[in-house]
């Protein structure tokens, strides 16, 4: 139904948007030379109407500060929750001023650029509060990342503080900051001064750099000021933050959902819960959304359509879920509205540029099939404008590129003038003339009320799992490997209209290249969301008249198993033929071995919760989408299933199941003969 509707969708604006990207990509080198046009008096009245969302918000205001006299409101109120234990502002406010001393002890002062590499935690949110009270600027680093990865984050901040964890310090590369081990350091940190400190910084100071993916092979670090974050929770219309919301922090500190999260809870007395460092189950995030009893909850859209697919229950207890990173579903949003009363959806669109969203649209009439969902008006202090390719503002119903100005805005690219100039432009449709615009490459158009709706890319930069990734850059990386001649990398919808990227790989003559040789070159280098979930070979790649590979005749991914080290061994009994199946059918390949690694088979992080789902479903036992990562194998987890005395599947069961995948697979192969 899904792929279904969303063709429907996709129809409905291919021509339209088939134009524009063409029209736009011819013209965007020539961008750089062009003025910004005098508006019309007619279009002013229109671009003014639509962007009149100034609120009297403390703009000149740090986050910190705003922080500080949050605890002087409500020093015992609860701020933190993680597992049992709790922190309240106070105690919050105490920890991270005598960590803050400690920093500056070690010369962090204003717009010092401090790393941190930290497993969600307690002591995650002392350490980004400290680095702001100190004056400085946090950069966080995944602890999920690759040395590689994070030695070129670690090299281009040049970071002379790294904050850690006891555990992590082996996992980083080397490099020259002084490392504070928060777990094995805090005797001596708990030394210094409680109160609040004194610093000299303002509200167009760097509140933090986070890196997404470059176009140009390597990775870029946004530099966003603390009046984008404050403007993102204070004082705004797209979602309803006051002392009363309970939120959950679940995204990773790399990813600015988490600004989202973390301060539109703190700096507005809510209680911050914070999600244990793993992977979540949709059981355990059912669990803990109930066990809190959240309020606000922000989700990726693709496990936002996980977990109303399969555990939509879990929901029923929010006041407000806001979802984006990509395009929502609208059969998953048709669903969620008749089955969640009583919790506004709010769909969530921006970019890192602009500290977090830009744009949002409350989702509450009934939907028809064959349209989008809106990413709708821009949040407060906010302003955003679609223009074409000379920069003309382009009529209702017209697609063009989506300009972002406002509040939120980040400084630029750190290290990188030359990008900034080009992404960051003059903003003349306002009087002021340091204000600017950013040119956000996503395509998009005025429907008849004001709303936008989104409709693509004029380049090759796609959302997966909510991050924002340059396909250039892993074909960048693929391009190192000896035995790859050339490569293109796509992002295509599997079967439920989720984004998986595939490989096409054109081996250079005579060379011993495999697809698992690939993938765990990639691994060593790219973030586990920027490795590719299927590989292709081909003779060659398919060109147009122009010379230019044409992606339209990129053939889809076979079912055949993928070529791996290990020679293939069939299931040996009902519980590893049973767990094969399951795979077989969520990875659509047609056979999996026992010793087959889930992840080089192309398991995603949102396929593995499908697989503990489907495995608790068919079984009726326990099963945390934890052990997935830590038994990756058939072999390994039936090993653990037989252990687990909580854990063991009946032999009824097992043989039903088989015999429900035996007749799905005749089904299957006598649909395929036209039988």
């Amino acid at each position: 139904m899904k792929s279904i509707t969303n063709s429907l969708a996709h129809n409905k604006t291919e021509l339209l948007l088939t134009e524009c990207q063409s029209s736009l990509l011819e013209n965007n080198l020539e961008q750089d030379n062009l003025t910004l046009p005098i508006l019309k008096e007619s279009e002013k009245h229109l671009l003014i109407e639509w962007n009149q969302t100034q609120t009297d918000y403390p703009q000149q205001v740090c986050i910190h500060q705003l922080f500080e006299a949050q605890v002087e409101k409500t020093p015992d109120a609860v701020a933190l929750i993680f597992n049992n234990q709790h922190f309240t502002y106070k105690d919050l406010n105490s920890r991270a001023n005598q960590l803050a001393q400690h920093l500056q002890s070690l010369g962090v002062g204003t717009e010092t650029l401090v790393g941190i590499c930290i497993e969600r935690s307690l002591e995650m949110v002392v350490a980004l509060l400290a680095i702001l009270k100190a004056g400085g600027a946090y950069v966080p680093l995944d602890p999920g990342y690759p040395q590689e990865r994070l030695a070129f984050m670690l090299s281009d901040t040049q970071v002379s503080v790294l904050l850690t964890q006891k555990e992590l310090v082996t996992k980083l590369p080397t490099h020259i900051a002084f490392v504070i081990c928060l777990d094995a350091d805090w005797n001596t940190i708990a030394e210094n001064k409680k109160e609040n400190l004194s610093t000299s910084i303002t509200a167009d100071n760097l509140a933090y750099v986070m890196y997404t993916s470059g176009s140009t092979g390597t990775p870029k670090g946004v530099s966003v000021i603390h009046r984008g974050v404050v403007r993102l929770v204070k004082e705004t219309n797209y979602a309803h933050l006051t002392d009363e919301e309970i939120i959950l922090q679940l995204a990773p500190i790399s990813f600015d959902a988490s600004t989202f999260e973390i301060w539109g809870c703190l700096l507005n007395g809510g209680q911050l819960v914070i999600y244990p460092p793993n992977t979540p189950s949709l059981e355990e995030l059912g669990q803990i959304i109930q066990q809190y009893q959240v309020t606000t909850l922000w989700l990726t859209a693709g496990l936002f359509h996980l977990i109303v697919d399969e555990k939509i229950d879990a929901l029923k207890s929010l006041r407000q879920l806001l979802a984006g990173g990509d395009v929502l579903s609208v059969p998953h949003v048709q669903k969620f509205l008749q089955t969640v009363e009583n919790c506004q959806l709010i769909n969530g669109y921006g970019p890192t540029e602009n500290t977090t969203f830009t744009c949002y649209h409350t989702i509450t009439a009934p939907l028809q099939a064959d349209v989008s969902i809106p990413i709708g008006r821009p949040i407060a202090n906010t302003q955003v404008y679609i223009l074409d390719q000379n920069l003309q503002p382009v009529s209702i119903g017209e697609a063009g590129e989506l300009y972002i100005g406002g509040d939120g805005l980040a400084r630029g690219y750190l290290n990188r003038p030359d990008l900034t100039a080009e992404k960051f432009i003059d903003h003349s449709f306002d009087s002021d003339s340091a204000t600017r615009l950013y040119k956000t490459g996503d395509l998009a158009r005025y429907l008849s009320d004001g709303r936008i709706e989104f409709l693509g890319r004029i380049d090759n930069q796609v959302k997966i799992r909510g991050f924002r990734i340059e396909l250039g850059e892993i074909e960048r990386e693929i391009a190192q490997h000896l035995d790859v001649r050339e490569n293109v990398v796509l992002a295509r919808q599997d079967e439920i209209g989720e984004k998986q990227l595939t490989a096409y790989i054109v081996p250079q003559y005579n060379s011993s290249y495999t697809h698992n040789k690939l993938r765990l070159f990639l691994q060593q280098r790219l973030p586990n969301y920027m490795v590719p979930s299927a590989f292709v070979m081909l003779e060659s790649l398919p060109l147009t008249a122009n010379g230019k590979v044409d992606r339209h005749k990129l053939p889809a991914p076979s079912r055949e198993r993928p070529q791996l080290e290990q020679a293939y061994i069939a299931p040996q009994n009902d519980l590893e033929r049973l767990l094969a199946g399951i795979l077989s059918e969520l990875l659509k390949i047609d056979r999996v071995g026992i010793d087959d690694n889930f992840f080089d088979l192309g398991a995603t992080s949102i396929l593995i919760l499908q697989v503990a789902v489907r495995v608790q479903q068919e079984l009726g036992i326990e099963l945390s989408a934890v052990k997935l990562f830590q038994y990756s194998t058939i072999s390994s987890l039936a090993n653990y299933l037989h252990s687990n005395q909580n854990s063991q599947p009946s032999s009824n069961k097992l043989q039903n199941r088989a015999q429900r995948q035996q007749a799905a697979r005749t089904r299957r192969r006598n649909h395929q003969q036209g039988v």
